[in-house]
């Protein structure tokens, strides 16, 4: 598989200055750091990178010192041989040892919540809050929560297929097609053509089908009850990713949990409307002490 290339892919990606090569945990990370404050680190979802930061990175870098990866396979991270939700973040959490920033807040978008959440959980990070931005947080109900890994693993196994997908990717039109159909939201001409980018690229999709396939939420759900510290669970009304209930399935769980319906947004709100979502997180973070 081809993976997303620094010198090729990486051409006039956003907020270039603050990115830097890390190796930690047995990955090679490509990670950004910029602002001054109290650590934020912001974990993306499956199959994006740091572009999806893109404009909400620099306005949340005025109030704190903003720590943005690549996970895993993604963009211009290397992969992992299995990564779980549990590896991912015992890799990120050797990663900020390296950097020696302990955040205090910790975003998470979609999967990037789980792994927020699981980090919290496993005490490989301790952020005195979350903030879960359409977060994938629960298993799939019934015979889905089965099937869906499974045939993850059975497409990954395949060399052919993150090809296949790579090459429907290059199909003028479809990218933006599908970010629509998949997420409900659309977003600026700037981020389809990063998405475009990366999705072209067969080792992009095979790190984020490696991500699915290896896919397991049961032990983050069975934990849930026990993460006594206050997570904001903002929600696109229109996300056709997550379904917005989940929120408040995942809230009634939770000691210390609050939920933000956005009316209209879908499973990218944060690419959808930045400053919107600057301004929640700060207010969030004041709130609860963190700024």
């Amino acid at each position: 598989m081809s993976a997303p290339k620094w010198s090729i892919e990486g051409k006039d990606w956003p907020n270039a200055e603050a990115s830097r090569f890390v190796p930690a945990g047995g990955v090679r990370w490509h990670v950004q750091v910029m602002g001054q404050g109290p650590v934020l680190l912001l974990i993306h979802g499956t199959a994006a990178a740091t572009h999806s930061w893109r404009d909400l990175m620099p306005l949340l870098a005025t109030q704190f010192t903003v720590v943005a990866p690549d996970l895993p396979g993604h963009g211009f991270t290397s992969a992992m041989a299995r990564p779980t939700p549990t590896s991912v973040a015992t890799a990120l959490a050797a990663l900020l040892d390296v950097l020696q920033l302990e955040p205090a807040l910790t975003v998470g978008h979609s999967a990037g919540a789980a792994i927020a959440l699981t980090m919290a959980e496993k005490r490989l990070a301790r952020p005195q809050a979350i903030v879960s931005l359409g977060g994938a947080l629960l298993p799939f109900p019934g015979m889905a929560g089965k099937l869906f890994p499974a045939l993850a693993r059975m497409i990954f196994v395949n060399p052919l297929m993150p090809e296949l997908f790579a090459m429907r990717a290059r199909v003028p039109g479809e990218v933006p097609s599908f970010l629509h159909r998949a997420t409900g939201s659309r977003i600026d001409p700037r981020g389809l053509q990063l998405y475009e980018r990366l999705l072209r690229t067969s080792g992009h999709i095979g790190g984020a089908l490696a991500l699915m396939a290896n896919w397991d939420l049961e032990p983050l759900e069975r934990a849930l009850s026990g993460l006594d510290l206050p997570i904001l669970l903002v929600h696109g009304d229109h996300d056709k990713t997550i379904p917005a209930k989940t929120a408040h399935r995942v809230a009634a769980r939770l000691p210390q949990a609050e939920v933000k319906l956005l009316p209209g947004a879908g499973h990218l709100s944060h690419e959808e409307d930045p400053a919107g979502h600057a301004a929640l997180i700060v207010d969030f973070a004041r709130r609860v002490a963190v700024a």
